[in-house]
């Protein structure tokens, strides 16, 4: 397997100092043939308050259903402490990770969770999640997202 193409892995890591989705790469999957989940959880997740400029502190669950590519790692944990300066609100955050994946990866199914800290007494938990539409992948995310629990 060739990976001349990723920029990230295997290179001196340089961090944005502000949203990045342009650091996120892929690979090939090998498994086209198959359905399965891939899952991150990335619990050193931080954003800003687009308001107060207070730091916001979560983990963040990706699970996804690849089809062609799939995203690197390292360059996923880059785009990830992008937003450490970035100043959005928890519910908007959670939406871009999952539609900046889509684009650059495409895959049959994707959601994405956002354990966010408690801040003033109030723990906020936001779900976006996608289905490739026409596939059994968009009844699924309907499904997924009209019975979805918390996972805390």
């Amino acid at each position: 397997m060739r990976n001349d193409d990723l920029k990230a892995l295997g290179h001196k890591t340089t961090y944005s100092t502000d949203y990045a989705p342009e650091v996120l790469e892929t690979f090939e999957n090998r498994h086209q043939d198959n359905d399965y989940w891939v899952e991150f959880h990335c619990p050193e997740f931080t954003t800003l308050c687009p308001i107060t400029g207070q730091p916001d502190f979560a983990e963040i669950i990706i699970r996804y259903i690849p089809d062609v590519r799939m995203v690197e790692s390292k360059s996923l944990k880059l785009y990830l402490f992008s937003f450490r300066n970035h100043g959005d609100f928890h519910e908007v955050c959670v939406n871009i990770i999952m539609k900046d994946l889509v684009r650059l990866m495409e895959p049959r199914y994707i959601e994405v969770v956002g354990l966010f800290t408690p801040r003033g007494g109030i723990a906020i938990h936001p779900y976006a999640n996608y289905g490739r539409p026409g596939t059994r992948f968009e009844q699924m995310a309907q499904h997924r997202l009209l019975n979805y629990k918390c996972v805390n």
